[in-house]
């Protein structure tokens, strides 16, 4: 299934079967080498929320699991993201810039491989974000990140999506390697990107609600 430069798609991070979030992101490139994808600033989206308001992070995962929740609207408010989804891989990579237009890190999202659809007049990715991940520097120093709460759910397993704390600790030394050794896409490929200006902020289309894999 491939998709096609230009065209929107609706990027969805799911956790058992319920939609955490959704938002339209923009085809820069789907080749042999991965999906690319640009998440423009403000950008609508639909997030998963307590009746607070407020998501799952900024409160103990253990009341979070207690909580009714319900889809509210939304915006990406950060600068402009560009994301790469590699084929049959247990994450993705972002490109981060300042708000100058500098090039700032690369960021290691670990999560499972992504899932395709298309529903003919809406199309998209799935995830399942698996919260540990890895900050790249341009100089090819890294960190961990979300380590903390990474750990706080694997203790509350009955509720928590990751099942093998072990694989993904693994996929993201494996990916730290190549980071380490300046390999594609840690070797300045798309770091000069520049999105399309006629492009402009994308609509969240209908559809982005349909069922997610259990």
């Amino acid at each position: 299934m491939g998709f096609a430069p230009g065209q929107i798609v609706i990027h969805r991070n799911t956790r058992r079967g319920r939609i955490a979030f959704a938002r339209p992101v923009r085809v820069v490139a789907d080749t042999e080498l991965g999906l690319l994808v640009w998440l423009a600033r403000h950008s609508p989206a639909m997030y998963e929320v307590a009746p607070d308001g407020r998501g799952a992070r900024g409160r103990p995962f253990s009341e979070w699991v207690t909580l009714p929740y319900e889809m509210r609207p939304g915006q990406w408010m950060g600068p402009g993201i560009l994301m790469f989804f590699p084929p049959a891989a247990d994450h993705s990579v972002w490109w981060f810039w300042d708000e100058e237009g500098r090039f700032a890190s690369w960021y290691v999202n670990l999560e499972e491989r992504a899932v395709r659809w298309d529903d003919g007049a809406v199309a998209g990715i799935d995830v399942v974000d698996q919260d540990l991940d890895v900050v790249v520097y341009p100089d090819h120093t890294w960190e961990w990140k979300d380590e903390d709460e990474f750990t706080e759910r694997l203790a509350i397993p009955e509720h928590y999506w990751v099942r093998d704390e072990q694989a993904v600790r693994a996929e993201g030394r494996r990916v730290i390697k190549i980071a380490e050794a300046g390999e594609f896409p840690f070797d300045g490929t798309w770091t000069d990107f520049v999105p399309d200006p006629s492009w402009g902020v994308p609509e969240l289309p209908d559809g982005w609600d349909r069922p997610a894999p259990a």
